[in-house]
């Protein structure tokens, strides 16, 4: 199995910065791509930002581009989300998704953390 654990999320003033990392473990021969969702309460969950097994951005959501930047360290396994200029519609969970490959023969498999609640106060 997989494992993806988020962590630096937390509260932060209108204005401000965070980064979430996701380190992701278990068993894993390789990545498809890896992507931060955030899910804000009564709405649907979204996405916001996606990044190759290369390590090269692929998109990010409307509401938060020029603002936060996905990155990601393959030999740790992990994701990063910068996020920027942080403003109260950005309070959510959010959550990391990787698509993995369990051995080589296998196929790609979606896998979730947790989530890490961001919080942002005017």
């Amino acid at each position: 199995q997989v494992q993806l654990v988020e962590s630096g999320g937390g509260l932060a003033q209108a204005g401000g910065s965070l980064r979430l990392s996701c380190a992701a473990s278990g068993c894993i021969f390789g990545f498809n791509a890896m992507a931060w969702y955030r899910q804000a309460p009564e709405k649907q969950r979204e996405v916001v930002g996606t990044i190759s097994r290369f390590g090269d951005p692929i998109n990010y959501g409307d509401s938060v581009k020029g603002r936060f930047t996905i990155s990601s360290n393959n030999a740790k396994k992990t994701v990063y989300l910068q996020m920027n200029s942080l403003k109260p519609e950005d309070t959510a969970v959010y959550y990391c998704n990787a698509d993995v490959k369990n051995s080589i023969g296998a196929s790609y498999l979606a896998y979730w953390g947790q989530g890490t609640q961001v919080t942002v106060s005017s």
